[in-house]
């Protein structure tokens, strides 16, 4: 009975609790046409953790129908100012950041969580994010966290002890490799599209077809 409890748990797969209905009438109000995305805050051990986020921020903004600075050409940007890290960056003036490039909105992110945890026989791969929008004369538009978690699914069917087997592999694959990009673009796309934190339609929004 234990071992059949066990393998259940493996099985379990979700997202961590839906965040709450932003207010958007500082949003709606300012109307930002443009958004200019900065590195991130890494408050974790994984140094590449910044660089993968920031690919995963474009699409889902300008999918809601803003203008995005190439994130790339944004970071050469800031470095050719002396603006290097994340933290260094944050603490710049939002006013200057958006007078740099011309940019309506600034947005910010810190990573909080990033990593995978490994319990008995299942790997956990948790990211969690803070998200802040502020507009070019330093007020703050809109603000949200996000945190996803999953657990790979034992797939395998039949005897208990090989479904076991199985889940001991999948748990090790993703404590050693795990893939955290899926969970950011999850994350994001939940935190700006579809959840009840969803930031409201720019000016470039297409029509859906």
């Amino acid at each position: 009975m234990r071992l059949w409890l066990v393998i259940c748990a493996v099985a379990l797969t979700g997202c961590v609790a839906t965040p709450k209905k932003s207010d958007l009438g500082a949003f709606n109000a300012a109307a930002p046409r443009s958004i200019l995305v900065v590195p991130a805050v890494n408050k974790t051990i994984d140094v590449d953790a910044p660089s993968y986020l920031l690919s995963t921020l474009t699409v889902p903004l300008a999918e809601k129908g803003f203008y995005v600075f190439p994130v790339n050409t944004a970071k050469t940007v800031l470095e050719q100012e002396g603006l290097y890290e994340g933290e260094q960056i944050h603490r710049q003036p939002p006013e200057a950041l958006a007078k740099l490039f011309g940019a309506d909105a600034v947005l910010y992110v810190t990573i909080n969580r990033w990593d995978a945890q490994y319990v008995i026989i299942t790997t956990t791969v948790t990211v969690d994010f803070d998200y802040r929008i502020v507009f070019k004369d330093g007020t703050e538009l809109w603000r949200a966290n996000q945190r996803m978690q999953y657990s790979p699914q034992n797939s395998s069917g039949g005897h208990p002890i090989a479904m076991l087997v199985a889940a001991a592999v999948n748990a090790a694959i993703a404590r050693a490799a795990p893939n955290y990009l899926p969970l950011a673009q999850q994350a994001n796309q939940q935190v700006f599209v579809v959840g009840p934190t969803a930031i409201p339609n720019g000016p470039y929004r297409q029509p859906p077809r």
